[in-house]
């Protein structure tokens, strides 16, 4: 077994012939087969060399228990910072270190996008100067190096990390926290880490570097690679009532389950009713089209998927990419040719929906974490139409940008925050394909003076909405003071 000195000791000294200096930067040499967890990082420098201009490597805060770098490639038009309006995107794969098959599609999906880049496909350009996309090719260096030991054949060794700690259990239970809010029908719906008391355990070192990355960067859009079955899976992963199997919904479940079927629907297999099942037996989930709610599956208690919704702005699901939790290496290419346009589809994705800026109407400056609420009025018919809040709000970012993830529809959305009339703005949600960005609302909010305050105790006649947008904003207000 490697120490993470002798590791560190072999990157610095040992370069494979395919990464020597005889290699011109914009040849790939990439092949698809299993990389250790030194390869791994070679593999991301390699696109880095090849295309510093939108490439850059990085490594999470944590190490794993053992010591290895959780390795991350950026891929942007300006890779090192956030651009305003431009969405963060993320895949995760390998957090059970069994389960590599999508280990290595990030390794090729790294390479694909640095080679049609240089190609200047015109696709991947687009993507690229409108989009910040990470990829961590392994949460659990640790359990891939005991699963590839073993022989990559057992279906548990390796799952975990190196204290045994399965990491997509290892989350704060933030599902607990909103279920106990609807039921005292509290309207507290998001960011809800800080309404936790205490952990039962303190996270994995794994888990902490994760966390801390999702509350870090304002991800929108994220998917997590898994294997074992072939199913996209959404929120919620735990159920409301406790039970093992039992359907429930997000408030943003037309969304999630328009993400899920994204994949799914481009994917040869994963929606294919006529596919044997994994296990004889079980369900094959081709009939429900590739999809599935988490916990209508099984109930998953501090899983990363729900984590990501209820702590920060991102929408993740969970992408189950096959039986063979270790595929041999001559079956990769075959699935790295399945899986290829669902993981660009599903990237696209993050730039559906509605963005935009919200600034104080006086000055211009923006307003960093204020609250964007949704309300579905999309008409189902000509004398019907929906009335129902998406009870799932998101904040905007330091620079005061926003993006909400919706399906097609009508809107209304509303800006709040502190000290500032709020503002709705109706919206018309289409969503269409490959777009460079998702429809863009900007809100100028309008600060409250000591005027206003005094003109609420005149008897003066307001539109009903307005006074009573105006005496809610400042009931808020005071109530904070």
């Amino acid at each position: 077994m490697w120490s993470f000195y002798v590791w560190a000791a072999a990157v610095a000294a040992a370069v494979p012939p395919a990464y020597g200096a005889a290699v011109k930067k914009s040849e790939s040499h990439f092949e698809l087969r299993h990389h250790d967890n030194m390869e791994l990082q070679l593999e991301l420098k390699n696109v880095e060399q090849r295309c510093p201009e939108i490439a850059h490597v990085y490594s999470l805060e944590e190490r794993s228990v053992r010591g290895f770098p959780l390795w991350v490639l950026e891929l942007s038009d300006h890779p090192g910072q956030h651009e305003v309006l431009e969405p963060e995107f993320k895949y995760v794969a390998n957090m059970h270190g069994n389960e590599v098959v999508g280990r290595e599609l990030l390794l090729a999906l790294a390479d694909d996008i640095c080679s049609r880049w240089r190609a200047q496909d015109t696709e991947v350009q687009r993507l690229i100067n409108n989009t910040r996309i990470h990829l961590l090719p392994s949460m659990n260096p640790d359990g891939w190096q005991t699963a590839t030991l073993a022989g990559g054949t057992d279906y548990l060794i390796g799952r975990t990390n190196n204290h045994s700690v399965d990491l997509n259990r290892d989350f704060p239970d933030l599902d607990r926290v909103m279920y106990g809010n609807e039921i005292r029908q509290l309207s507290r719906n998001n960011h809800l880490l800080d309404q936790l008391n205490e952990l039962d355990v303190h996270p994995e070192p794994e888990t902490v570097a994760v966390m801390n990355w999702i509350l870090s960067i304002p991800f929108v859009l994220s998917a997590n690679l898994h294997g074992g079955d072939l199913v996209a899976n959404y929120p919620y992963d735990a159920s409301r009532s406790g039970a093992s199997q039992e359907y429930s919904a997000s408030p943003d479940d037309l969304t999630f389950r328009s993400l899920a079927h994204t994949y799914a629907d481009n994917h040869p297999q994963m929606r294919n009713p006529h596919r044997y099942p994994c296990v004889k037996g079980d369900m094959t989930f081709g009939d429900s089209g590739g999809v599935t709610n988490g916990a209508a599956w099984y109930s998953v208690k501090g899983g990363m998927q729900d984590f990501n919704y209820l702590a920060s702005n991102a929408m993740e699901v969970t992408l189950e990419l096959g039986c063979d939790k270790y595929p041999s290496r001559d079956r990769l290419a075959q699935l790295w040719q399945d899986n290829r346009k669902p993981l660009y589809e599903f990237m696209w994705q993050v730039h559906t929906g509605v963005a935009g800026i919200v600034r104080n109407g006086l000055t211009g400056l923006s307003i960093p974490d204020a609250v964007i609420s949704v309300r579905n009025v999309t008409r189902v018919n000509a004398t019907h139409a929906r009335n129902s809040d998406i009870m799932h709000d998101v904040t905007t970012a330091v620079d005061g940008d926003y993006w909400r993830l919706l399906t097609p529809g009508v809107y209304e959305v509303t800006a709040y925050a502190e000290g500032f009339l709020p503002l709705t703005h109706t919206v018309r949600v289409t969503n269409p394909p490959h777009a460079s960005a998702a429809l863009r609302r900007d809100f100028a909010l309008v600060p409250i003076t000591e005027e206003m305050l005094e003109t609420l105790g005149q008897d003066v006649t307001y539109e009903d909405e307005y006074k009573d947008a105006l005496e809610a904003a400042l009931l808020d207000r005071l109530q904070r003071q």
